[in-house]
């Protein structure tokens, strides 16, 4: 039984995966007890973190924290996790992965806070590790697809009050956001449906819609953001980026929107990687938190 225990507690704190020839370590996101949850997790709905770490060679000390969308009901997380990791560490940014849990899956009045956890308590772990990994900790941001987008948003938006444990004092902040055809809103009718059925139920109060309409919650200190969109986007509402963009600039806050005309949603996965992300990297060296080796 011991035994047992152990190999568990083993798999669910790393397995290595594979990437250029080199281990990737795939590290459980809570060293022990898994804040929040009202239910038994399955193996597979366990919270993690996947690593991406640059060559020596290529590594600029930047990183990035990813979340993968799929409507706060399933992960893209090949698509919008994986790729997008791989490219960014060519590119010499390190990159993580985030399988975060989804709200569906958990019962109690906080479901809706259960992805805030992980993306806080993913950008708690990254941070505190800097040195290990050899980052910069005040180059740490934050790229979001879909609703992976508005969890990433949520994150550069709501740092100033911890939902995880932190006696450290950590900062939450991210120091970047990379949004890509993200849901911004739970505001009718702006917002995608389904993510806001996923994530605040049925019939959410009037406070939480605004809680997690996260145009309303920007303020002069959130970080600066990179949006990407489609204007025949079908699925998530391209005024979602807009307005969001707005609403920086109306606080002062850094801010780039680049509109596509024409593509859809998931347009990522139908774009060479240069097209998408050589204006992302050029953002990040104008912001300054991107050096190429």
């Amino acid at each position: 039984m011991r035994s047992n225990c152990l190999s568990l507690y083993l798999f669910l704190f790393f397995e290595l995966v594979w990437f250029n020839g080199k281990a990737q370590q795939i590290r459980s996101l809570y060293d022990g007890r898994i804040l929040g949850s009202k239910v038994t997790l399955s193996q597979d709905e366990q919270p993690t973190l996947q690593m991406y770490l640059p060559s020596k060679e290529k590594a600029s000390g930047a990183a990035v924290i990813i979340f993968p969308g799929g409507a706060y009901a399933f992960l893209a997380y090949a698509e919008e996790g994986i790729v997008v990791a791989q490219a960014f560490a060519e590119n010499g940014i390190a990159a993580f992965v985030v399988k975060y849990r989804l709200p569906k899956n958990q019962t109690g009045e906080d479901k809706s806070f259960i992805p805030l956890m992980d993306a806080q308590q993913a950008m708690k772990t990254v941070r505190s590790r800097a040195s290990d990994w050899n980052l910069d900790p005040k180059k740490i941001g934050v790229v979001g697809y879909s609703a992976g987008g508005h969890l990433a948003s949520t994150l550069g938006t709501h740092f100033n009050k911890s939902y995880i444990p932190n006696q450290e004092n950590i900062s939450l902040r991210p120091d970047f956001m990379i949004l890509v055809y993200p849901v911004i809103s739970m505001s009718d009718p702006l917002t995608h449906l389904g993510s806001k059925i996923s994530l605040l139920g049925m019939e959410p109060s009037r406070e939480k819609v605004d809680l997690f309409s996260n145009e309303l919650q920007v303020t002069n200190d959130t970080p600066p953001t990179y949006l990407t969109h489609t204007g025949d986007d079908g699925l998530v509402d391209v005024n979602n980026s807009i307005v969001f963009y707005q609403a920086l600039q109306k606080k002062g806050v850094d801010a780039e929107l680049h509109l596509f005309p024409k593509g859809n949603h998931g347009f990522v996965q139908r774009l060479t990687v240069n097209e998408w992300m050589n204006p992302m990297l050029f953002f990040l060296k104008r912001e300054g938190f991107y050096k190429p080796n």
